[in-house]
């Protein structure tokens, strides 16, 4: 897995959200403001 720099954009992906609806960050581009986390040690 490559480290993003400061202000590199994320790259594009998809994913379920709670309603098992399938949501992309493209979505959001421009509109809103996104946080992403991860949990590399949770196992999940």
């Amino acid at each position: 897995m490559t480290m993003l720099e400061k202000n590199q954009a994320a790259p594009v992906f998809s994913t379920p959200n709670q309603h098992n609806e399938t949501i992309s960050l493209s979505d959001y581009k421009g509109s809103k403001n996104v946080v992403l986390y991860f949990y590399p040690k949770d196992d999940t």
